[in-house]
This record gives C-alpha cells, structure tokens and sequence, in this order.
C-alpha cells in the first residue's frame, strides 16, 4: 500500500474530502488534532475500527475514544447526556477534553473494548472537524502510531510508523498540546483517569470536585479496568531504555549526572532530559531541553518529539521529573509510562 501525505496547513479543506470518501469506505487515515495525530476510522463499522487494531499492533481490549464534529452527535453514542456533561461541554468544547458515559446500542463494542461504556470528544483543530463533518459519521481513533510508541505529534512520526499500512495522512504540522486529551469519566463520581491539557484544577472550577485515578502515575491495578486509552502499564516508550529521577532540581541534575558517567563507562549511549532550569548542570553532555519547568505545558509539548528522536540514537535516556500539579501532572503520567515506571527520587 502506497501512504499518500497531504498537506493541511495552508489549505484546512486540502484532503479532507479524500479522507472522508476512505472513511465512509470503511479505510483509515491519519489526520491532526490539537493533541496528537489520530488514527481514524468509521466509528459506527466494527469492521472497519478493526482495521485500527491491526494497523498499529494494538491488543483490541484498548478503548478508542470517538470524535465528532458538534455537540449534539452525543446524543447518538451515550444512553443519554448527563447535565453534567453539558456543562462541560459548553465549557470545554471544543477542545482537549474527552468525557466517558454509558454507551448507546448502536456503538459497536469494538470501539469500547466491549465495556458499556463510550468515550468521546470533540477536537478543536479545524480539519480534523472538517473530516469528520465531510465523512458524516463519528471518526474513532486513538494515536497515529504503532502501539507502545511515543504518540506523533508531527505527520513525519506518524509515516514513520504507518508508512505502508494506511493509504492516506493529512499533514497539519506540529500539534498545539503535544499530549493527548484529558479523559473524564462520568459514570458515577467525576474521575479523570488521564490527565491533559484540560487540568483537575480547571475542570474544579466549573463542576466541583474531581477524583484522580489510582492509575495516573502508578501501573495498572490488578483488577481495575482500562475504560480510558493511555491506563495500560507500559506506553509512549521509545527505542532506549528510560530512567525517571524525581526531585529538587539540583539534586535530580547532580543524580542524573551520576548516573550518566555510569552508563557511559559501560559503553552505553546516554541522552539526558532536562529542563531549562537545569540544562546548566548538564554542559559536556548529551543533554536537551524539555522546557521550561514552571510552565508544564512546555514539557508535554516536547516530549514525545524528544523521546522519538533522541531515544532513536541512544540506548539509556535519563529525564528528570516534575511537581505533578495542573499540567505538570499530564507530563508525569506519560514520562513515567514511557518509563515502564523505572523512576527514583532524591
């Protein structure tokens, strides 16, 4: 299969038609968002959300979340629409916010990972919206990737992995957030079970108080359910191992120094992630910058193009944590997955 790339950035309509036509003809194409690219299908064809599944290597007991393209399609995919949910969406729509709810019949359980529940949201970068109205039907779709890889946050990561196996990506350059969408569970007490753009902090404003998954910065409980894509122990991992040192920055800096002349003198290759508080600490080594630490949202914007790119060229990437508050917490629960949970604190 020959991947066609096209690009969106002067033309937000450039493509999108084409897209359309392969979603309603059960295909799939990679499209962009304002977190992460997305995989898309035609969220209503079990068939055709099955082709998701085999096209990134992803086990099917993984939740999609499906995208439409005005308020009202959530009608179609919930049971029916909690106030709650109104609220939200008049709030937080369109835009990095993904609400979970019991699902309607007419969703297939491919999508849910046979769960009786639906996570949807409506995404506010415009030809993702333009594809999704011109297919006429909710697009399902998780990350552009192979599974367990860093999500892409550019059309070049997403040919890196799909080059191939998809017949068409809509190229609308870097994404705004860099993370994917902040998942809020409904069914009972308000639970993110992951963080994003969209912060606790935010979503407290406007609705009260919200509970935090267990499973946000800690592996996967033996018996709790993945009802949210991003929950399974091990995801958004590069080539190279990762290590996670937690702590005062100066601490964290003089640890994950050490730790680098370590792997070095066993001839490993070592990359440091660090932030521009402390890139300083790091003169002479293989260092680079995530962003600034006192503005979290830097950091989800960078990491996962660092982890592809550095984490293709060395074998050992040691990053430094930061303060899990509002955006920082979004960092923490993809840096730590990213790690396999290897992480230590000072």
């Amino acid at each position: 299969m020959k991947t066609e790339v096209i690009s969106t950035v002067r033309r937000e309509d450039a493509g999108t038609q084409l897209g359309a036509e392969l979603i309603r003809e059960g295909g799939l194409v990679a499209f962009p968002t304002e977190t992460v690219y997305g995989l898309g299908a035609n969220g209503m064809d079990g068939e055709a959300v099955n082709r998701i599944f085999e096209a990134k290597g992803r086990p099917n007991d993984n939740p999609l979340i499906l995208h439409i393209a005005k308020k009202s399609d959530v009608k179609l995919l919930w049971a029916h629409v909690p106030k709650l949910a109104n609220v939200l969406m008049d709030t937080f729509w369109p835009g990095p916010l993904t609400m979970i709810f019991n699902k309607a019949d007419e969703v297939p359980y491919e999508v849910t990972a046979g769960l009786e529940t639906v996570a949807v949201r409506m995404p506010s970068d415009k030809t993702a919206r333009m594809l999704i109205q011109k297919a006429g039907v909710p697009i399902a779709a998780p990350s552009a990737n192979r599974s367990g890889r860093p999500s892409p946050t550019t059309a070049e990561h997403v040919l890196a992995d799909m080059d191939g196996r998809i017949p068409l990506i809509l190229d609308g350059g870097p994404c705004k957030y860099g993370v994917e969408s902040t998942v809020l569970s409904l069914v009972g007490e308000p639970t993110i079970l992951r963080p994003g753009a969209v912060t606790r902090e935010m979503l407290e404003a406007v609705i009260g108080p919200v509970k935090l998954a267990p499973s946000i910065l800690n592996p996967l409980g033996e018996r709790e359910v993945a009802a949210s894509p991003g929950m399974k122990y091990k995801h958004y991992a590069p080539d190279a191992e990762v290590h996670v040192v937690e702590g005062e920055p100066k601490l964290a800096a003089k640890r994950i120094r050490t730790l680098c002349y370590a792997y070095e003198s066993e001839g490993k290759r070592v990359a440091i992630l660090g932030t521009e508080q402390t890139m300083p600490s790091y003169r002479n080594l293989n260092a680079y910058s995530l962003g600034d630490r006192d503005e979290p949202e830097t950091l989800c914007a960078n990491l996962f193009r660092l982890l592809r790119d550095v984490g293709s060229e060395v074998d050992v990437i040691l990053a430094e944590g930061v303060d899990p508050k509002d955006t920082g917490l979004a960092f923490m629960n993809r840096l730590l997955r990213a790690a396999g949970f290897s992480h230590e604190s000072v």
